[in-house]
């Protein structure tokens, strides 16, 4: 079905309140089993988007393999930020989400004024003057620009680290849950990229004496071998 494009709507409305440096935040990996959290941060001022830019979850691989370069020369900056599947046991997704974050915006070659974060939670919080917007990945620029290019960098990451496992298959599931994933799991047990916090490994009394102790009372989007 067809969506709308992304606009300039929330930027504009921000920078008329006084921002005069407005980016957009988006998250990927926070429901997989292995590999890291990651939150893209892009700065795209009201310039007209390229062409098909959307949530990188509504493009094809190919498209979000096309679009990505175009969209590293085309904002402003951008910066990816990530938090290791340790950090995410040891800390709790939503703190895990924020280091994510920090690190992504930290590493902008400019402070943003304004922060505009995909979703209904906060969990970036102060310093930083945020903006949450249910949809905002495929509703705002910045958000959306965000989103693709932290897809395909996780991808991409996901894909190197499997090559050293090939019987999870990390190339085509990204780490996330999958019937491939579910059996070499539980053959196989977790690798080192492995959450070991998860639900997942209530379902393995093979491996449950790896299981962590999570960091936090959150757990984030967590999902057991019965997904």
């Amino acid at each position: 079905m067809p969506y709308d494009p992304p606009t300039h709507a929330v930027e504009r409305s921000l920078h008329q309140a006084g921002a005069r440096v407005v980016a957009g935040l988006d998250e990927v990996g926070r429901g997989a089993w292995a590999g890291p959290v990651m939150v893209g941060a892009a700065v795209t001022g009201l310039r007209r988007p390229p062409e098909g830019l959307t949530d990188s979850k509504l493009l094809t691989e190919r498209r979000r393999a096309a679009l990505a370069p175009v969209l590293e020369e085309w904002v402003t900056a951008y910066a990816i930020g990530s938090a290791s599947a340790l950090e995410c046991d040891e800390l709790g997704m939503t703190a895990a989400l924020r280091l994510a974050a920090v690190r992504a915006l930290e590493e902008l070659p400019v402070r943003p004024d304004a922060v505009i974060l995909d979703g209904k939670h906060d969990y970036l919080g102060g310093p930083w003057r945020v903006r949450t917007v249910i949809k905002g990945d495929q509703s705002c620029v910045c958000v959306s620009a965000a989103s693709v290019l932290a897809k395909v960098r996780r991808d991409a990451l996901m894909a190197e680290l499997g090559s050293g496992h090939p019987e999870f298959a990390f190339a085509e599931n990204a780490g996330y849950p999958s019937p491939t994933h579910r059996a070499a799991l539980e053959e196989h047990g977790p690798t080192e990229h492995h959450r070991l916090s998860w639900a997942y490994l209530d379902d393995l009394p093979r491996w449950s004496h790896l299981k962590r102790q999570r960091g936090s009372a959150d757990t984030g989007e967590q999902l057991s071998l019965g997904f």
